[in-house]
């Protein structure tokens, strides 16, 4: 008769917290950075923040300023019906030709005023009797300025754009920092789903051994005529019950090597889709009291879907702020300053009425130059301030855009209000999670270790013939039972600190994972 002694038992029911033999060893950590690395998800969001980010500087680019050059020739003969036309004797009308390039740079300032600055030169020659200088040169030089003073005075288009531009790379960080936050917690849940995976996939092995050892047992002691030959059927009937557990356990445990190196791998060469992976991090940790109200403000001040909905709001307070201004009437400031200049040489067609000789002043005669020159003389000054008013009548559209900004602020406001309540219940539920797993830690340990007690006691029962084949069989099955609870609850408490983690928003932090500008580190 064989019999398995208690030290033999212990090394079995020891051989349990081991994982087999596999390909490729992996820490919790070096998933966690591989999925950082490759995860498409997080790839997508990256993409994502930089579209934000040039997206603010596009807006931006409204206040660049923008030069702009006009050069031109131009060769006409004007139809005049008039006595006065100045043609030239045997002509109906004078000839002109000219050549003239203009030149201005504007700005749009933060006010939202425009500044133009533009100077121009031309060139002129003509047969026309009443010109008194060909050619002439006309210079200018000169400064506009248009400042709103009520519509688009506060708020206009372009700080509008900049502004929502600003929050939208706001609200792209922070749906970055969530997808990072998922993309983790996703791979330590299915992390400790492999641990315990592999660790159940030893416990049902062990049983397997197990029932096979007791149905050698029974062959031996029918063979030595202590038992009857019918009695061999029952384990036999549990080695091949619990070895189609062992296969369904095999193919858990295939499916959770997959879920996690979905998260984990990018490229459908990388040689690990290939090996199986070994968790070299254990499940058992130390049980550490929960403290919810810092929870509840972590998850208040930390998460970064209550900062979508912040920014959700900001959006929208930007858009009242918008759809008010277009409410306003258009009064604008506008402003000019110019300084002209003109020089050339006398037209000798030119004819005066009274039939005296034409005469040039000598500030005015000459080429380019001097007309050029005439700028700083300010001869020719054009200055000009005004008021430019525009009221729109009924208005109804800018008031009921007012009216939907104001809805969809609200809105927002709602929405953030019912985003933080949800929030709340995740932290609760995680932290009540948290709380049962840890007591359950202590209740299946004991369970697993009174489970080992009886297994002993009813084998000891059955080696001196006081018990049987199915109550020794059961005992070994309530021994599964309880190393599978104790291995659950275990992955479970590693579980639920990683969910605590995420719902409270500081799993990041605690994983000293930091984004930066669109980068993880």
């Amino acid at each position: 008769m064989r019999k398995t002694t208690p030290v033999a038992l212990a090394a079995v029911l020891a051989s349990v917290s081991f994982t087999a033999p596999a390909d490729t060893s992996l820490t919790l950590a070096d998933a966690t950075a591989r999925a950082l690395a490759k995860n498409h998800d997080i790839a997508i969001e990256k993409e994502s923040f930089r579209i934000a980010g040039a997206s603010l500087s596009r807006a931006e680019g409204a206040y660049d300023p923008s030069f702009r050059l006009d050069a031109r020739y131009r060769d006409r003969t004007d139809p005049v019906n008039s006595i006065l036309s100045g043609a030239p004797e045997g002509a109906d009308a004078p000839h002109l030709k000219g050549a003239s390039g203009s030149a201005g740079v504007s700005q749009l300032l933060p006010t939202g005023a425009t500044v133009s600055l533009t100077t121009s030169v031309s060139r002129d020659t003509s047969d026309n009797t009443l010109t008194l200088l060909t050619p002439s040169y006309t210079t200018s030089f000169g400064l506009d300025v248009r400042q709103p003073l009520l519509q688009n005075r506060a708020i206009d288009p372009v700080r509008r754009a900049i502004r929502v531009a600003g929050i939208e790379k706001g609200r792209s960080t922070a749906s970055l920092k969530r997808t990072v936050a998922e993309t983790v917690a996703a791979v330590e849940r299915a992390y400790w789903t492999l641990v315990a995976a592999r660790r159940e996939v030893a416990v049902r092995r062990s049983s397997v051994t197990l029932a096979d050892e007791q149905r050698n047992d029974a062959q031996a002691r029918i063979e030595a005529g202590t038992l009857p030959e019918s009695d061999i059927a029952q384990p036999t009937a549990e080695v091949e019950r619990r070895r189609g557990e062992l296969y369904a356990g095999e193919e858990s445990l295939r499916r959770a090597e997959l879920q996690l190196k979905t998260l984990i791998l990018a490229e459908s060469e990388d040689p690990l889709w290939g090996d199986a992976i070994d968790p070299a991090d254990s499940a058992e940790t130390a049980v550490a009291p929960v403290d919810l109200a810092a929870a509840l403000k972590a998850a208040e001040e930390s998460r970064p879907e209550i900062a979508q909905g912040q920014s959700a709001v900001d959006r929208q307070e930007i858009e009242v702020a918008a759809a008010d201004d277009r409410v306003l009437p258009q009064l604008d400031l506008v402003a000019s300053y110019a300084r002209r200049g003109l020089a050339g040489s006398l037209n000798p067609n030119a004819r005066s009425f009274t039939g005296q000789p034409t005469t040039v002043s000598d500030q005015l005669d000459g080429g380019l130059g001097r007309s050029l020159g005439t700028i700083p003389e300010n001869r020719y000054p054009d200055a000009s301030i005004g008021l430019a008013l525009t009221i729109p009548i009924g208005n109804r559209q800018a008031h009921a855009d007012a009216a939907i900004a104001r809805s969809q602020k609200s809105q927002a406001a709602f929405a953030l209000a019912q985003l933080k309540q949800r929030v709340a219940v995740e932290v609760r539920n995680a932290a009540n999670a948290l709380q049962t797993a840890a007591q359950r830690i202590e209740a299946a340990r004991s369970g697993r270790q009174a489970a080992e007690t009886q297994l002993r006691a009813e084998k000891e029962r059955f080696a001196v013939g006081l018990s049987t084949n199915f109550f020794v069989l059961t005992r070994q099955n309530d021994l599964t039972r309880a190393q599978e609870t104790e291995i659950t609850a275990l992955t479970d408490y590693r579980k639920a600190l990683t969910e605590l983690a995420r719902s409270s928003g500081t799993l990041l932090a605690s994983r000293k994972i930091e984004i930066d500008n669109g980068g993880i580190r």
